[in-house]
Order: structure tokens, then C-alpha cells, then sequence
């Protein structure tokens, strides 16, 4: 059964697709094909025949020793560095460990039975034994497994952090500050010191030694804040020390996880697409690989109303959209508070005695004015809110599952560009008309929901964000789990 439908679920008759295509664009549906007798049949093509396993000289075994014990480590896909990695001892096993690492490196390293329903961001299937036969016979292993990463920035600064984590952790880590009232300009005493000592250790722009909150440990504190995704302040509350508490391993697995995702992702990716960083409550809008839009969003609070990570293709706009109410929601939350509640806030009941159900109108939608359909089986979308508020905070995962966004009108204008129909002006009209219109777009807009949670600057500077799903920890531990398991089959 698909993740339930939250806040965000719309009405039985909206069609969606019940499968999602591994990070393909999800596609209008294929007509069925004709069952009438002059149809043509369905050709079924052949199981291709497996290949054997190559054949390794002495010296290309060294060099696949080599690669696959170091490239586990960089590429995060082992935890510890302490014990020593055992690899198969005759050359067809060590050909398969070598097969394992490629797959693991290009598509990642869970197995299908290790996603979680709502980790709808799969990656496609892939064989790496034509790829690494070829390889061997033009002995050109190192460039092979060089180019099965991810072709992507944001991969290759996870992996020069990773190894940036590691020697931190080698080095001692660093010491948690202890509780108590919040530090600010003029605060002076062993906590400061221990501030100082611990932000020196990511910025090396702090003076470590010392006991005194100056001006200067006020900026290291914004940068840390900044890097952390909390408000800028420059005291040091209870927010601030959870973040610089979070132990060095929490941040290597928490950079391990978001490597990983990066390897479900497409190596292609489409220049025009709206990107939802789902952690971070943020929507990016890119043309031709450009970013050209930004602004904030509300996601999924945890616990139930989580946005799951997924891929699909914006189709088309509604304007004015009504909110058919999930009947979980309509039972708990709406329909004790009476008839006269329900009809002042724009509800109208629809059918009678089990089967009712309830529709906001389009004059009171708790979905705005906008609404943007994609296809996907959890029934989500991005939409407008009368509810702005939310936007003004920094914890903004306050949804049932939908993404909220901050500025709908502007992206219904950027992606209704070049419509000779749908001009700004028209726009306007239809939403102050406040008749509920839906508008195809002519080019589908690829939309991507992400769940990153670490990731570098241009400079080298690591940025972590909160883990509110608790997703970054589970991922980590299905990695080194499936791991171990690869590692005792290989034996």
C-alpha cells in the first residue's frame, strides 16, 4: 500500500500514477494498446545471456585490491577506518567485489528491499560487468571507476568533507559544550573557552584560545549559525549548542547519507526543473542550469506527515483550486466542530451518512490561489497558503506532506512564460475572477524533492542542516549494514 495521503491528498478523481519510474520523468501514460484481432503483437525481447566473469592479470588484481579498499572509504560507504578491509583471496571473487563496488558507487549501495516506501527516489537498474570486462581488456581500470560517480559539484564537496570529518575524528573530534544560559557579547568563562575551541575547530578563523565573547566570536558564532541553518543571531542559545553538540560521527554518517542520495540521482539531470530541499523548507527554480527563482517553502512535519523524496513533472496549474479533505483530517479535525463552523470557513459536505466528505471552495482553500500538479502516488503538489505567517520562521516543516510555497504567483508566471494565452494579465484576471481553472502547461517542468541535509560551499566549507525525519541515521546504518552483508557473501 502507497504512504498515506495527507493534508495534501485531493479527490479520488484526480488520476495519478501508481508507479513511479526510477528518476525518469514521469510521463503522460501510454495508450493501451488495441485489443482488437488486427492489433499487432507485443514483441518480448530476449533475456540477453549473461557474460562470463573477465579474466584479471597479477597486476590488475593489485590495482582492484587498491581502488576498492580505498575508493570504500572515500566514497563513504563503509563507517570505520579502523579495521582492515577484507577482500576475496582468488580472482573471481575479487572480480565480483569489484562488480559489487561499481554498482555501489554509480547507483548506490542499498538493495531494492532497503527504501523506505516514502524514499521514492530510485535509482535505475544497472550492470557494470560490460563496462569493467572493457576495462580490463584496455587496462584502463582507474579512469573506469573514476567516472562512475555521480557527475556532480555537490558530490565531489561531500567527498573532499568527508575526508575533511574523518581526519577531524582522527584528531580527537571535538569536546560538547556544556549547558547553561545563553552566551553572548560580554559573557566570559569556561563555556566560552570551550565555544571558542569548538568552533576553531571547523572555522579557521576563530582564535581558539581565550575566555571572553568579543565581537569577533560573535561573527564566528553567525558563520557557525549560518552553517547550520539557524538564525543568524549571534548568541549561542539552546538551538545553536544542540547543533555544535551533534558528536563528529553523527556528521560523518549524516555526510555518508547524502553521498548516497546523490547516487540515486539521475547523471543527467534536466536544465529547467524546480528543485524542494525538503530538510531545509527551500524551493529553487532552474533554467538552463541556472538558478533563477528561490524561496521558501513549508514541507512535511515528522511523524507522520513527512514529504517524500520523489521525482516527477509538473503538468499543469490549477488557479483557484478547491481542498477536498481527506477523511482522516474531515473526522478528527473538522467535522466535531460543527456545521456552522465548517459553513463559515467555506467547507460544503458532499454525499451523506459514511461516505460524506467535505470541500473547501475556492474562496477559503487552505490551498491559496495556486496550485501545481505533478503525477505521483502520494498524492502531493506544490501550492500557494492564506497562512503566511509559517514563512517568517526558520523551522518551517509544518505540513501534512504538501510544499507550501512562499511566492506561487511569480512561479506561475515564470513557468507560464511564452504561453500567448496565459499571460501574467490573464493570470490575474482568472484569480480574481475566483472561478477554479486548471492550465496545462505546453513543456512540463521537471520538479525533484530532495532530502539534503549536508552539503559544501564553493570554498570547502561544510553546511549540515537538521535530520528531522531521522533519515540521515537510517540511511547511514542500511549502508554500513548492506555493506557488511556484500562483504560476508563475498568471502
Amino acid at each position: 500500500m502507497l504512504a498515506r495521503p495527507g493534508l495534501c491528498a485531493v479527490a479520488a478523481s484526480l488520476a495519478f500514477s501508481t508507479a513511479l519510474p526510477a528518476l525518469a520523468q514521469t510521463a503522460a501514460p501510454a495508450p493501451a494498446p488495441s485489443a482488437t484481432p488486427t492489433a499487432a503483437p507485443l514483441q518480448v525481447q530476449p533475456t540477453p545471456a549473461a557474460l562470463p566473469l573477465p579474466t584479471v592479470t597479477p597486476a590488475q588484481a593489485q590495482q582492484l585490491r587498491h581502488i576498492i579498499v580505498q575508493g570504500r572509504i572515500a566514497h563513504g560507504l563503509r563507517y570505520s577506518t579502523q579495521a582492515a578491509e577484507v577482500l576475496p583471496g582468488d580472482d573471481a571473487g575479487l572480480v565480483r567485489a569489484a562488480l559489487d563496488y561499481a554498482r555501489a558507487i554509480h547507483i548506490g549501495r542499498l538493495d531494492t528491499a532497503d527504501f523506505q516506501e516514502d524514499w521514492a527516489l530510485r535509482p535505475a537498474a544497472w550492470d557494470p560487468l560490460p563496462g569493467l570486462t572493457r576495462a580490463l581488456a584496455d587496462d584502463r581500470l582507474a579512469q573506469w571507476f573514476a567516472d562512475l560517480a555521480p557527475p556532480y559539484e555537490g558530490y565531489e564537496t561531500l567527498r573532499t568533507g568527508l575526508a575533511r570529518y574523518r581526519l577531524i575524528e582522527a584528531a580527537g573530534g571535538w569536546s560538547a559544550i556544556a549547558a547553561g544560559p545563553d552566551l553572548t557579547v560580554g559573557s566570559t568563562g569556561p563555556r566560552v573557552a570551550a565555544l571558542r575551541a569548538r568552533l576553531a575547530v571547523e572555522d579557521d578563523g576563530v582564535a581558539r584560545l581565550g575566555d571572553s565573547f568579543d565581537a569577533e566570536l560573535k561573527e564566528a558564532v553567525i558563520r557557525a549559525q549560518r552553517r547550520y541553518g539557524l538564525n543568524p543571531t549571534g548568541t549561542v542559545s539552546s538551538g545553536t549548542l544542540g547543533a555544535l553538540n551533534v558528536p563528529v560521527e553523527a556528521r560523518i554518517r549524516q555526510i555518508m547519507a547524502n553521498m548516497e542520495r546523490w547516487r540515486w540521482m539521475p547523471k543527467e539531470m534536466p536544465t529547467d526543473r524546480v528543485q524542494v530541499n525538503i530538510a531545509s523548507a527551500s524551493v529553487a527554480v532552474f533554467e538552463g542550469d541556472r538558478p533563477v527563482m528561490s524561496m521558501r517553502g513549508v514541507t512535511g512535519k515528522p511523524g507522520g506527515g513527512e514529504t517524500p523524496m520523489l521525482v516527477s513533472n509538473i503538468h499543469s496549474i490549477v488557479v483557484n483550486p478547491p481542498w477536498n479533505v481527506p477523511a482522516g483530517i474531515a473526522a478528527r479535525e473538522l467535522f466535531p466542530k460543527g456545521e456552522a463552523y465548517l459553513a463559515r470557513n467555506g467547507f460544503k459536505i458532499i454525499g451523506t451518512g459514511a461516505n460524506r466528505r467535505l470541500q473547501q471552495q475556492p474562496s477559503h482553500s487552505a490551498l491559496g490561489k495556486f496550485k501545481f500538479d505533478f503525477n505521483n502516488p502520494f498524492a502531493v503538489y506544490l501550492h500557494d497558503t492564506p497562512t503566511k505567517g509559517t514563512f517568517s520562521r526558520f523551522d518551517r516543516l509544518a505540513s501534512h506532506g504538501c510544499i507550501r510555497l512562499e511566492r506561487p504567483g511569480e512561479l506561475a508566471n515564470l513557468l507560464l512564460a511564452g504561453d500567448p494565452v496565459w499571460t501574467p494579465e490573464k493570470i490575474a484576471e482568472t484569480v480574481a475572477a475566483g472561478q477554479t481553472t486548471r492550465v496545462p502547461l505546453q513543456k512540463q517542468v521537471a520538479v525533484y524533492l530532495l532530502y539534503w541535509t549536508a552539503y559544501g560551499s564553493a570554498s570547502g566549507t561544510m553546511n549540515f542542516r537538521g535530520d528531522p525525519y531521522n533519515w540521515d541515521k537510517v540511511l547511514a546504518s542500511k549502508i554500513e549494514a548492506r555493506s557488511a552483508a556484500q562483504a560476508r557473501s563475498a568471502r
